[in-house]
Formats: C-alpha cells, structure tokens, sequence
C-alpha cells in the first residue's frame, strides 16, 4: 500500500492551485471560479475588483476566507473589516455586501451549502 501511495502522491500535487498568486483573466468586477462540487457544498475562487451589492440567499448558507485585499463587508447590518485570513460565516436569508478598499481585487475562497447552483442569489432594489 505504501508504494501505491508513494506513486500516487506527486500527481495529487499537480492539481494544486495558489489562489493567492494565481494570474487572473481580464475581468469587470467579479471573477469567479469554481474549485470544487459535491451534493453538500460548492466551493469557488472569487476575485472582486471594487464591491458586491447587497444580496442574501434563500437556501444556501456561505463561508468565506480572504486571501489577499482589503475590504469592508456589511452583514446584517454589521460592518466587518476584511483583510488576509479573515473567515466570515454567513448564514441563509442574511443581507451581505463587499466593498473593496485595496487597488487590488479582494481574493477570497467561498464555500457554500448546500451546493450551489448559481440561482439562489436574490439582490436588493
């Protein structure tokens, strides 16, 4: 078994990705790529240039991680300063919005639950 392993584990390395440093395409504002999927999650890459606008979710609750950047997200009526490791939880039917505040887009892992099918994201008028 150790050697299965041992032949195994190089190519596992391969599909590794440093989203903190990963080259983006050119984009608008929002930049967001799936990274992984099953039945209980979905989990994306997401790069935003200058903000999100307030939105929330009927049935799906969120976590994100920031990578890089700075910003400020308003949740539930809360500010939330957002820089380098900042972990946020968001749950379902709660209002959220990011407002970047580096010249750089804000980077950040997003994890939502269940999976996440890009249909459940109701914005404010």
């Amino acid at each position: 078994m150790r050697v299965f392993f041992l032949i195994l584990f190089p190519f596992c390395l391969q599909g590794q990705v440093n989203w903190k440093k990963k080259e983006l395409p050119a984009f608008e504002d929002i930049y967001s790529e799936k990274i992984a999927e099953d039945s209980l999650q979905s989990t994306f890459f997401i790069a935003i240039k200058t903000q999100v606008f307030y939105h929330y979710h009927k049935e799906h609750s969120e976590c994100i991680v920031v990578l890089s950047g700075k910003g400020e997200m308003i949740l539930a009526g809360q500010k939330i300063k957002l820089k380098e490791g900042i972990q946020v939880s968001i749950p379902k039917n709660t209002i959220h919005a990011v407002t970047v505040k580096s010249k750089k887009p804000l980077r950040v892992i997003s994890v939502q639950s269940p999976m996440f099918e890009g249909n459940d994201r109701h914005f404010l008028d």
